[in-house]
């Protein structure tokens, strides 16, 4: 008796024993699996991380282009374009909340020295060739050209301007509607500064939009209107608006097309495109892809949205560049 009982004793601590190990395994197994699941979802951020880009509108029809195109061939990749403007994207840059900012013209002074003290180091690239385009409504059949000057004149806020009739003799006693970029716009910083050079300002009548598509519906829903913008939205809506050839620095009136600007003959509102990469940033593998793929495709894509591309050398030369920085 005393014996069956010490061998009863002794097969369920033997039991006892197997199913510990076989619980230790199993926690084992299950820690490595919890272990590998966190590495593979952290690698998963890594490779998705969302890159972001901001600023101007004009550039925006190229770099959106450019993420679309991006994220079919790059499955789980996501990158966000927003539209603050020229200088709310430098804003934004300086702030820490882009990776990439977009702009119309190039960096100001002041917008260098807060990138400066936020200690970000940056390189500017130019992507494509726009022809600033001034717009009037369709059913407008007496402008045929406009001069720098007459531009000064009708937009200037001492210009004394309210009817076409103020701007040229002959043209209707009517009151004319004008539609502006708002202040953040690189595009109204880009027109200010060839029309009113460092003195003037634009008159306060003007109704301002930082969003493109407003001054374009602005200006088709009024015969009287007119704005300016970027070659892209004109093209875009060339049924409905009219582009105002413009007399060049030669005394020729010139229309905004892909040859004229890319040959600098529609001056002086021919201007390069611009974004601008934080160096820091090349460090993420999501936003060095990005950047270079806009660099490899900014031309085709900017020629699809109506702009104009640069040479093939100066991409080439952009890649090189940006290789160099992210250490390439």
């Amino acid at each position: 008796m005393k014996s069956r009982l010490l061998l009863l004793l002794a097969i369920m601590s033997l039991l006892l024993v197997v199913l510990s190990a076989c619980n230790n395994t199993g926690d084992s197994e299950k820690s490595r699996d919890e272990e590998g699941t966190s590495n593979t979802d952290q690698h998963t951020r890594a490779e998705t991380t969302e890159v972001v880009v901001d600023g101007s509108s004009t550039v925006f029809p190229i770099m959106e282009a450019v993420a679309e195109e991006y994220q079919k061939e790059n499955q789980g990749a996501r990158v966000n374009i927003g539209t603050s403007g020229s200088g709310g994207g430098f804003e934004k840059f300086a702030a820490g909340e882009t990776h990439i900012s977009n702009a119309s013209r190039p960096i100001k002074k002041e917008e260098k020295a807060a990138l400066e003290k936020a200690d970000i180091d940056y390189t500017e690239f130019q992507i494509a060739l726009d022809g600033l385009s001034i717009v009037i409504n369709k059913k407008n059949d007496w402008v045929d050209q406009l001069t720098v000057e007459e531009l000064n004149k009708m937009w200037s806020a001492d210009g004394n301007v309210t009817t076409w009739a103020d701007v040229r003799e002959g043209w209707p006693d009517e009151e004319i509607q004008f539609y502006s970029p708002g202040a953040d716009s690189g595009t109204f910083d880009y027109f200010s500064e060839v029309v009113f050079g460092e003195e003037g300002d634009i008159r306060q009548d003007a109704s301002l939009s930082e969003d493109d598509n407003v001054l374009v519906q602005g200006v088709t829903g009024s015969k009287n209107g007119i704005s300016y913008f970027g070659y892209a939205y004109y093209a875009e809506n060339k049924d409905q608006l009219k582009a105002v050839p413009i007399v060049n620095d030669s005394g020729e009136a010139v229309k905004p097309n892909q040859e004229t600007v890319q040959s600098g003959k529609y001056n002086p509102f021919a201007r390069p495109l611009f974004i601008y990469v934080k160096h820091s940033t090349l460090k993420n593998e999501s936003v060095y892809n990005f950047a270079k793929y806009a660099l490899e495709n900014a031309g085709a894509m900017a020629e699809s949205v109506g702009y104009v591309a640069k040479p093939d050398s100066a991409y080439e030369k952009a890649l090189i560049r940006l290789d160099e920085i992210a250490g390439k």
